[in-house]
């Protein structure tokens, strides 16, 4: 049943409501990495000295500039961990219409759900970028102690927290924040599993990036699947 989910997913990724909001999620992404890189860049220019002098060396003229070069490098390692996350907050905006298209080619029949509100978005984006950072940074130590386990571990807790995340943001659209909860709590196996299907793609470069449209409307499926049982 679970795999039958994500294959539906899968079969509408080409429909033009998941192509925009991918493209608007990854675009919105890039253009932040690149505004921190500036800042980045601007702060060193203001910190780093153009030239200093050491005893028995003389004068030193070419910090800042190893500093400045440095940027590009230490940015695009970084990227590699922030990307996901950071495109998952911004995808997290915009939701709303992969729901909505998931709804009107899989059950038609349904009355149209009400919308989230922005601020509302806007808060759960932001707490989920901070849980999915904040649990994955305590994890590493996870991840260090039981290095042979460290993927197993790696899609178990974010498999926890994409379940828990997604099936709230689908649940509360038709049952509200209570009946959501209650749902999660009814289903957690099923909720938990579905998560970590959708968190091994995570480790894959490009396809992580297609994980928060596949995610919520597998879990669109699955609330419909299991709210009808």
């Amino acid at each position: 049943m679970i795999v039958s989910d994500a294959l539906k997913a899968v079969g509408q990724i080409g429909d033009p409501k998941f192509t925009r909001v991918l493209i608007m999620g990854v675009g919105l992404t890039i253009a932040l990495l690149f505004a921190f890189t500036v800042a980045f860049y601007w702060t060193i220019g203001l910190v780093v000295p153009d030239t200093f002098t050491l005893p028995w060396i003389g004068e030193i003229t070419w910090v800042d500039n190893i500093a400045s070069l440095a940027i590009i490098p230490v940015m695009m390692f970084a990227s590699i961990f922030l990307m996901v996350p950071v495109a998952s907050a911004f995808t997290g905006f915009f939701l709303d219409d992969v729901m909505d298209a998931v709804e009107a080619q899989h059950y038609p029949a349904l009355p149209l759900a009400p919308r989230l509100s922005i601020s509302d978005g806007l808060v759960d984006s932001i707490r989920f970028l901070g849980l999915l950072l904040g649990v994955n940074l305590v994890a590493l130590i996870l991840y260090l102690l039981f290095a042979p386990f460290a993927p197993l571990i790696f899609w178990g807790v974010n498999g926890l927290l994409l379940g828990r995340e997604y099936i709230q943001l689908v649940a509360k659209r038709r049952l509200g924040a209570a009946g959501a909860r209650a749902f999660r709590s009814k289903h957690w196996a099923q909720i938990w599993a579905t998560g970590t299907l959708m968190a091994v793609p995570l480790t894959v470069p490009v396809v992580n990036l297609l994980i928060p449209i596949l995610g919520v409307a597998t879990f669109t499926h699955l609330f419909h699947r299991l709210n009808r049982t």
